[in-house]
């Protein structure tokens, strides 16, 4: 996992190529403006989805990962949390939607959380379990965009 901030002045030159190239995606364009949806950036193996989400408590949030796709999270707009931990492969799947590339899990343990304002991002690997969209006080609505990028590009 890696957390970060456009605003940063990290020097991402040690990121793999298409990570750069996502980042300054990020930093290029007006998503609270944008209109909510899918947009190709290098066809199916890159594309991001715009989308409003309501934060709340976690325990109304369930942890996932993904086996084709790295999850590039980025916070447009609210403040939010966070959990990861790493997929230990102990943990029981709740539901697995393969046409979305997405496995929900019961539950995890050892999980930290990150705090999230606009402009932050997190890549999640599929060897890492996230938990999105978690209040980081009182529930809200937030911009979300989430650039999934095809894990054998990296």
């Amino acid at each position: 996992m890696i957390f970060s901030s456009i605003h940063s002045n990290d020097d991402y030159s040690a990121y793999p190529a298409v990570i750069r190239r996502v980042i300054d995606y990020l930093k290029s364009n007006d998503f609270v403006n944008m209109e909510a949806g899918v947009y190709e950036i290098e066809g199916k193996d890159i594309y991001a989805q715009v989308f409003d989400a309501e934060t709340g408590p976690v325990s109304e949030k369930r942890p996932e990962s993904h086996n084709d796709y790295l999850d590039v999270q980025f916070l447009a707009s609210g403040e939010e949390k966070l959990g990861f931990t790493p997929n230990t492969g102990a943990y029981e799947v709740d539901e697995y939607i393969k046409e979305r590339d997405l496995i929900f899990y019961k539950s995890v343990e050892n999980e930290g959380f990150i705090y999230a304002v606009p402009g932050c991002f997190s890549i999640f690997f599929p060897h890492d379990i996230h938990r999105p969209a978690v209040a980081a006080g009182e529930p809200m609505v937030v911009r979300k965009v989430v650039v999934k990028v095809r894990a054998s590009l990296i």
